[in-house]
């Protein structure tokens, strides 16, 4: 097994070696469950990024959305840069899913855009994982989606070494069976050319190279990686292993088997319609299952193929999905399981089955799906929480849950290393709330730092976001409609200064990263409920500990029990740290995480003029471009801004048609 071995200039400080030792020995003793509670600030990333080393362990890191999961991901690449750190979130740029009103009789097809770069890093994933031992994972809510068979995937891989003997046209069968698509003309991921006794094949998981095969007669005679672009030869290799290019690949008889039971269910649920006399749910159900079973019988694969998942996996009726679990527990390790923000992560991995199956259960009803496509679900939560040998939950503010599955193992890391403090607490009137938070907003901007303030309502960020403006402020409104790309690049554009103040309601709350920011504004602060518990303004109060400069301020009319609990808390720790930098010399002072120059790359736009007429361009000159451009789109699918990456991808294919 290669070992895990962290990369980082530091060492662990503060609260962060008892922690990173209680922790690793209790997983290491065999305990299902551990909890890490760290405030905001603490490195809580690095201390799991020890306590992975120190177990050397295969790590699922698992959160509730895709900004952190990002983050996350750019932290442990840097952490770890000889093992095989793998992102793993839902590749849709755009997703929605089929649904039917029946009030309305409206019927909402399926509609969704999949990005794929995110496709090659799920792919990317699965592949590591089915190949090494020292794989770490960085995975949203989409670990807990069904997925295909893992030994069926496994299955389905073309093993290649010199100097073996395999007939060519055999070769190139596997292939396809395998889901690749011949295309000598465009040479893209997924694909494989042919040209003689050479084979090229892309595989959908690698991002720059392709693989060539060289035949003598049937026998291989080189094998070696190429780059795409300029064709130029890279590392040669004595034996490779292709796998699958998507995870719902099944191999010839399990796909038979497969279309004679949804041949069987569809009779049943037929002769079902047929008896209750519903005539329009009999048409609907069997013209669309009638034409699926003729797509996969001749391409293996359908529209929503997804829906058919319990007899392409080979699972019974209501048995636990496959999952990205099962590709971990494919490698016959133990391995852990690693829930950051814990306290958001775990209620929204409860709540994900029951919405999927209501949903469903309309289809089902309507003769849109056969019942068998309630079983393509994610994981229920027992089933999550029962799931893997190993959890370590992370969070400021852990809920019962966390600390009752843990009883002990418990850790604290309530120390800075770098000896800031918890933010000062002030309550003000709520009266004239918005114009005293102008004049606060004023002072900070003075001093070129930053300002995060939250609302109770969508309206009243919204209105207040307009009437900063036209006061002059420089101000952006985050709101639930946007997606994570943008969300990132707004987040960036705040610490960059092209703003001054973010003005959301509850988005702003769970591990961003923001040292710029010196100011929280906590509106209405005194109105009980989710968004202002004690847990919701704990974490919304920590967004400002990361600056030396940190103030929380509280509009209200009363101190609500939330209030008073949170304000404690934050005393109480702000207390022990000033205890702590006394005992040791420390002067708190902000620190800065740099910010990653490849996020801004030239828009696409741009370098498309440049081209101006495409068909006067001479073949030399094109080829620069092609090269520029490709380079600008690896540096954005790096940067995690796959908006850019496609649009560059698409400029790409236009120039290499001209």
């Amino acid at each position: 097994m290669s070992k895990f071995k962290v990369n980082s200039q530091f060492s662990p400080s503060g609260d962060q070696p008892q922690a990173i030792k209680k922790l690793s020995t209790s997983i290491k003793q065999g305990n299902r469950y551990q909890t890490l509670v760290g405030v905001t600030g603490s490195g809580k990333t690095y201390t799991m990024a020890q306590i992975i080393e120190e177990v050397q362990l295969p790590t699922l890191i698992m959160t509730h959305n895709k900004t952190l999961a990002a983050q996350l991901y750019s932290e442990f690449k840097g952490f770890f840069p000889k093992n095989h750190v793998e992102y793993f979130i839902s590749y849709y740029d755009y997703y929605q899913p089929e649904a039917y009103i029946p009030r309305t009789d409206l019927f909402i097809e399926k509609d969704s855009s999949i990005n794929e770069e995110l496709e090659r890093l799920r792919l990317s994933a699965t592949a590591s994982l089915l190949s090494f031992d020292d794989v770490i994972c960085i995975a949203s809510v989409s670990a807990n989606y069904g997925l295909g068979d893992p030994s069926e995937y496994k299955s389905m891989v073309q093993a290649l070494e010199v100097g073996t003997q395999i007939n060519q046209k055999a070769l190139l069968l596997q292939l396809v069976d395998m889901g690749y698509k011949r295309n000598d003309a465009f040479f893209d991921r997924g694909c494989f050319r042919v040209s003689g006794d050479v084979v090229d094949i892309f595989p959908a998981y690698n991002e720059e190279e392709a693989l060539r095969i060289e035949f003598f007669g049937d026998e291989i005679e080189s094998i070696y990686y190429f780059e795409v672009l300029t064709n130029q030869k890279l590392e040669e290799k004595n034996k490779v292993i292709i796998y699958a290019a998507n995870q719902f690949i099944v191999g010839q008889n399990r796909l038979k088997n497969a279309i004679k039971s949804i041949e069987e269910e569809l009779a049943h649920r037929l002769d079902f319609f047929q008896k209750e006399n519903k005539i329009v749910e009999y048409q609907r159900l069997k013209s669309r299952v009638e034409f699926d079973l003729e797509m996969l019988e001749a391409t293996g694969a359908c529209k929503g193929v997804e829906n058919y998942a319990r007899y392409l996996t080979g699972k019974k009726e209501g048995e636990t999905p496959y999952s990205l679990f099962d590709y971990f527990e494919a490698m016959g390790k133990d391995y852990l399981v690693i829930v950051d923000e814990s306290h958001v992560s775990l209620p929204q991995f409860r709540g994900m089955f029951a919405g999927d199956r209501s949903r469903k259960e309309v289809l089902v009803e309507y003769g849109f799906r056969l019942p068998s496509a309630l079983d393509n679900r994610p994981l229920m939560f027992d089933e999550f929480i029962n799931k893997a040998p190993r959890y370590l939950f992370v969070s400021a503010t852990p809920n019962e849950l966390e600390l009752n599955l843990s009883n002990d193992n418990i850790a604290e890391q309530i120390i800075r290393p770098t000896g800031l403090l918890d933010p000062q607490v002030e309550i003000l009137d709520s009266d004239n709330q918005v114009e005293t938070l102008y004049d606060e907003i004023k002072k900070v901007i003075a001093k070129d730092e930053r300002i995060l303030v939250t609302t109770l309502t969508k309206k009243m960020s919204e209105e207040l976001s307009r009437y900063y403006s036209e006061l002059g402020l420089k101000v952006k409104y985050m709101h639930s409609d946007i997606d994570a790309i943008e969300r990132n690049q707004i987040i960036r554009g705040l610490r960059c200064g092209d703003f001054d103040v973010l003005i959301g309601i509850n988005l702003l709350r769970e591990g961003l990263d923001l040292p710029e920011v010196s100011l929280i504004a906590i509106l209405d602060a005194d109105k009980e409920g989710f968004l202002r518990s004690e847990t919701s303004l704990i974490q919304t109060m920590g967004r400002a500990a990361r600056n030396v400069n940190g103030r929380v301020l509280m509009f209200a009319k009363k101190i609500t029990k939330s209030m008073k609990s949170a304000i404690e808390i934050t005393q109480s720790r702000r207390e022990k740290q000033e205890e702590f930098n006394k005992k040791h010399g420390i002067t708190p002072a902000t620190v800065l995480r740099k910010l990653d120059e490849n996020l801004r790359v030239e828009d696409a736009g741009e370098l498309y003029n440049k081209m101006q007429k495409q068909e006067k361009i001479p073949a030399s000159e094109r080829q620069k471009i092609i090269k520029e451009m490709t380079k600008a789109m690896h540096e954005a699918a790096k940067s995690l801004e796959f908006e850019k990456a496609a649009k560059l991808r698409d400029e790409i294919a236009k120039l290499r048609k001209a």
